[in-house]
């Protein structure tokens, strides 16, 4: 059933604005339950400003643009806020699409309110002559933010891609189409033309072969062992197997492998190799809910954590790491990001930082719409709340084991 009704959108930065007192105030004393409502104050927190303008064509006009001194990513930073968002929060809406699911009310209002606002916020972005009408061919950017967009209608294909409607369905595949234009770097890069290419099999338009198996064979080149990546050819000390590499790695190759028996016999390797690179996120977790700030793109906060929500949402956790125990780590993460004072700027919208307000880690390619990729950290909320990653009663994670002085698992390196 398509869906284009536009829900209040209320005031842009209301639930942005939220103060984490509020936040706390709203737990419900269960802790399992409390999880799952901050995860989902989070998720709304996130998507507030960024739909509700955008459905209302009023992001270019009211969205600030953080950025370093010099650089001017105004032509493309509203795009990437969409992309982003919506590439996180997407197995949340998808999951107010299954109607065998039980659903708490107002988890399953808040939802639904905003995949409406995700669908008109896609129309508004792709229609010529909207004031919101967003940049997809200048510069390089776009090719990166089509890409997270793309990953979004693969991540929600009942609640977003199929509730497009047709007009708005013809111009997201122009639009997505467009961005051929833009020549990926020989990096991570080249996974953003083939998830577009992803995005457009799904949505029945014609695909190009040649990108997806450039991206995907050429990583498999890249490859260094014990679940890393090199992000090209060098090996790089960062966050990207999560923040893109493994993510559109899996996600490409589960759309598109039976469509190749070269692809569809990849498909086993990266998934042990993600499960491998998960273990290693999760083993990252401090005690305290830290995680070192290595590497470039720091700013996108846990969203650094991206390929463990990724395994959680799958059900493919590795082995020693339960679902319980991957929720309460990655919770404590969240909360000590998300609650460091001057993360939103008094209207709502997140700034630049790691731990707060810290713009000096900005670099070139980033601004305000860059940091939304924060919410990828979010995909379990596609889980039920019924699911053991939410039902379980709260676990210690492995460095919390281990420096209590509590038995925990030894690590293995992966050999494949």
């Amino acid at each position: 059933m398509k869906r284009r009704a536009f829900l209040g959108a209320g005031s842009a930065g209301a639930i942005g604005a939220m103060s984490n007192a509020s936040i706390a105030s709203a737990q419900p004393a269960n802790s399992r339950e409390a999880d799952r409502v901050f995860w989902v104050s989070v998720a709304r927190r996130l998507a507030e400003p960024v739909l509700t303008n955008l459905a209302a064509g009023t992001l270019k006009a009211r969205m600030p643009v953080e950025e370093v001194p010099g650089s001017n990513r105004r032509s493309v930073t509203h795009l990437e806020a969409l992309g982003r968002l919506l590439s996180g929060i997407a197995p949340w809406l998808e999951l107010g699409a299954d109607r065998g699911v039980v659903f708490d009310a107002e988890e399953a209002r808040q939802r639904e309110r905003y995949a409406q606002l995700a669908l008109t916020a896609i129309d508004r972005a792709v229609t010529p002559g909207s004031p919101d009408f967003l940049n997809f061919t200048t510069d390089r950017q776009p090719l990166v933010d089509a890409a997270f967009l793309s990953h979004a209608l693969i991540r929600s294909p009942r609640a977003l891609r199929e509730g497009l409607e047709s007009g708005t369905r013809e111009r997201l595949v122009r639009a997505l189409e467009s961005t051929r234009v833009i020549k990926p770097a020989f990096s991570n890069w080249l996974l953003f033309s083939a998830m577009v290419e992803a995005a457009l099999f799904r949505l029945g338009a014609p695909w190009d072969r040649m990108r997806v198996d450039y991206a995907v064979r050429q990583h498999e080149q890249w490859y260094k062992g014990d679940g890393v990546y090199g992000d090209g050819p060098d090996f790089h000390a960062d966050y990207y197997n999560s923040l893109v590499i493994q993510p559109m790695l899996i996600d490409v190759l589960e759309t598109l492998g039976p469509e190749d028996s070269a692809w569809a016999a990849m498909t086993d390797r990266v998934k042990k190799r993600a499960q491998r690179y998960a273990a290693i996120l999760e083993r990252s977790i401090s005690p305290e809910g830290t995680f070192p700030p290595i590497g470039r793109s720091i700013a996108y906060r846990f969203g650094a954590l991206q390929l463990l929500a990724q395994m959680a949402l799958r059900r493919e956790l590795p082995s020693g790491v339960t679902p319980a125990q991957a929720r309460s780590a990655m919770t404590a993460v969240i909360r000590r990001q998300i609650e460091a004072p001057n993360t939103f700027d008094s209207s709502g919208w997140l700034t630049i930082g790691f731990c707060g307000h810290q713009p000096g880690i900005g670099e070139t390619y980033i601004s305000t719409g860059s940091v939304y990729l924060c919410a990828t950290g979010l995909l379990p909320l596609g889980l039920p709340a019924s699911d053991s990653f939410w039902s379980s009663p709260a676990e210690s994670w492995t460095q919390k084991r281990a420096w209590s002085g509590e038995a925990f698992p030894i690590d293995k390196a992966h050999s494949e």
